[in-house]
Formats: structure tokens, sequence, C-alpha cells
């Protein structure tokens, strides 16, 4: 099961993770590239008639509403990113719903369809926002796939033992369905190579490797990864910035193999070919 996501942000997004600045003039100061990213990932997809699930920001469908269309048009899946990027651990409870209600808002007036689908940015969901998951129950999220199953820069789940679709039952006893982030396992490190810096930083053959020998594939992909004409975001510290930029020159081309070797579904397709009632289940 080859499941291909994209989460649909702004390239200066890397910076403001932790201090998202609600400022227009500040946001208006910086180049503005997702039109020509966005043309590239829809038409290489289109290339290889491949499906794919976008999680979009709210901030996206009111700055960009035609490239929410424009991937709802050409028959891919959407689903909710948040509204602002911003580390859902930096939020309470009521600051969380606050932005999950404006995002979903956003999106689903301008396709007029309802989202059920979300992912965390930076899959900030760790042990101390769990609660989390009983709010976007409340606004009708079904699947999410925001566990990283393991400890990372902005968290992670370490009690998450699972790295396949799993089920998680909140202390409210509400159900949703979990994709989480898969993880190749080595004598000296879990690494994620389908997405992100890893599947920047790595050869394409070590990922042909580690796709072959893995049942379950999550890939998370940014329209930056593939932009390597994006300015260099100030202030970044340097192991961030290592991370946010290595390989972008060649990470197109490495894309455009993956689709032509591997056959991808989008996340409701992978929802359907599941036997949930043999799913691991992860109580809150």
């Amino acid at each position: 099961m080859n499941i291909l996501t994209f989460d649909i942000e702004e390239w200066f997004h890397v910076r403001f993770e932790n201090e998202f600045l609600d400022d227009s003039k500040l946001l208006d100061s910086f180049p503005k590239r997702l039109d020509l990213n966005m043309k590239i990932i829809l038409d290489l997809l289109d290339d290889h008639n491949q499906k794919a699930t976008f999680f979009c920001l709210g901030w996206v469908a009111r700055e960009y509403p035609h490239i929410v269309k424009e991937i709802d048009a050409r028959g891919h899946e959407i689903g909710c990113h948040s509204d602002v990027h911003k580390l859902l651990y930096n939020f309470t409870k009521e600051e969380f719903e606050d932005d999950l209600k404006k995002a979903l808002k956003s999106i689903e007036t301008l396709i007029n369809k309802k989202i059920e689908l979300y992912r965390a940015p930076a899959f900030s969901i760790i042990n101390k926002n769990k609660w989390v998951f009983d709010i976007l129950y409340k606004y009708g999220i079904r699947v999410d796939c925001s566990i990283f199953p393991a400890k990372r820069d902005f968290g992670g789940i370490n009690d998450f033992y699972s790295s396949k679709p799993s089920i998680i039952e909140t202390t409210k006893k509400n159900i949703l369905k979990e994709f989480p982030i898969n993880l190749f396992r080595t004598k000296i490190k879990d690494i994620v190579f389908s997405g992100g810096g890893y599947f920047r930083l790595l050869p394409y053959f070590i990922i042909k490797i580690m796709m072959s020998r893995s049942d379950y594939v999550m890939t998370y992909f940014h329209p930056r990864d593939f932009d390597k004409g994006q300015p260099i975001m100030k202030g970044l510290t340097l192991s961030r910035r290592f991370k946010s930029y290595y390989g972008i020159k060649s990470s197109r081309k490495k894309l455009n193999k993956l689709l032509k070797d591997y056959d991808f579904m989008c996340v409701s397709d992978a929802v359907n070919s599941i036997k949930w009632d043999e799913a691991y289940v992860y109580k809150l």
C-alpha cells in the first residue's frame, strides 16, 4: 500500500511553524511561489496518471482559492492541514478549535465538500496534546494522518507501537482511523524515507530498496521540496537550514522516478482497502 500525499503551504511556512504571524504586510513581503510549484506537481501527476491527497491550509484556500479548486477539478482528494501552520502543541484547546473551524470553513466553502481528513503541521501531535483527536472528531474529521511514531524535532509519539494504519480510540470513546508515517527500521536508527528531508537526502536507489521492503508507505511532500529557485529563509538554525534545503535540486527528478516506478493511491482509497477490525488500536 503506497499512499501519495502533499502538504500544501507556501515556501516561507518553513519559518513560521513556531511563530506564525498573521501579519499580511509581513507575508506580502515574501515572493509567492505556490502557483508555479503546484503547476509542476499537478502536471507531473497527470503525466503519470496518479491520484493524491492534498492537505491544504485554510490560509491557502483564502490566498490561493484557484489552486484548491484546481486540485479538486483534477480529481484529487483534499484534506485539512490546519489554518495557519502553527504547531499544535503551541495551541490551547480553544485556540486549536478556532484554528480548525476557520480552516474547515475556508476549504469546504470553496469546494462545497465535507472535509474528513486531517494532518497536523509538522506532525505536531504529541503526548501532551492528544486531546486534539476529540476536537477533530467533533468537527467531522474521521481520518487522521498526523502521527509520527517515533521521537523527532517537533515531538512524535514514542508509545504508538505501529507504523501502519491503526485505530485511535479517544477518552470519550470516539474512533478515528489513523495513517501514521511509516518507518524503515535499521539497527542504528528508524528512517522515514518517504518525505521531507530524508527523501531529499537519500539517493534514489536507497529509496527504492526501502520501498521494496515496505508493505505500507505514507509519503508526505511539500511544494517547496521541489522548488530549486526558492529563496533561502533567513533566521533558521544551521541544522534547520540543512534539513530544509539539502537535496532540493535533484528532488523533482527523484519524484518523477518514484511516480514512474510505483503505483500510488489517495488516503480514501486506502481507507476502503483495509480490514479495520484487524488493525492495531491505540487508546488515549
